[in-house]
């Protein structure tokens, strides 16, 4: 995966605030509320930027705000059948623990729409409508080759925890940034608004002991 200069990252960030000065005001107002708003057009170019030039990638991606939740779009390769793919993706759980950083996401109106006349098995599949594609879960969970950071998916529901990636795992310096924020700051919710999309925070002052030791080693 091709990683952003962050000498660019930063340039863009700035040119970027330069022609939209009211997000410093949305940002500020957000601090106050212990809320981290992230323009969607920031995601958008993100995705850009990290997703790899190859056949296998997903082309054409879209992601608009679909309150409460995010809409994204895309042209895969499923099994070597083209797919246009679309779905509603809604955050309901979220858990940031040093142990685990687990996230429940609800899908809804996902649609797949074969491209061209292929004659696959999954293109006949999609195509009579034998796929139930309202409960995306059991689907997954039938996955061939289930990723591990999967952790449980059934009907509208897939759980994934980002800390059975082992490159985040078994990376020093997330554990140390998860060992010295999550006592003090967890996240409370992640909703879109006004195409950003905003983390909610809640803060913990009792785990300020604990954060400091953990800053200094000593936990």
């Amino acid at each position: 995966m091709p990683k952003p200069d962050p000498r660019v990252l930063l340039r863009t960030a700035g040119n970027y605030l330069k022609e939209h000065p009211e997000e410093i005001v949305r940002a500020l107002r957000g601090m106050l509320g212990l809320r981290v708003g992230v323009p969607m057009d920031a995601l958008r170019y993100l995705v850009r930027e990290l997703i790899p030039n190859n056949k296998k990638a997903p082309k054409d991606v879209v992601i608009e705000a679909a309150p409460p939740g995010v809409r994204i779009g895309a042209t895969v390769d499923a099994m070597g059948t083209p797919v246009r793919a679309s779905l509603v993706v809604h955050v309901e759980e979220l858990l940031v623990a040093v142990s685990e950083v687990r996230i429940g996401l609800r899908i809804e109106g996902l649609t797949l729409n074969v491209l061209g006349d292929s004659s696959s098995p999954l293109a006949g599949l999609l195509k009579s409508g034998a796929l139930d594609l309202s409960k995306p879960g059991n689907l997954v969970a039938f996955m061939p080759k289930r990723p591990a950071v999967l952790v449980d998916a059934k009907d509208d529901r897939v759980t994934l925890d980002l800390l059975k990636l082992p490159r985040f795992a078994e990376n020093p310096k997330i554990k140390r940034t998860l060992s010295v924020l999550t006592p003090v700051v967890g996240v409370r919710a992640i909703r879109t608004k006004d195409d950003h999309l905003d983390v909610h925070l809640k803060a913990d002052l009792s785990g300020v002991p604990q954060a400091i030791a953990a800053a200094r080693g000593t936990v």
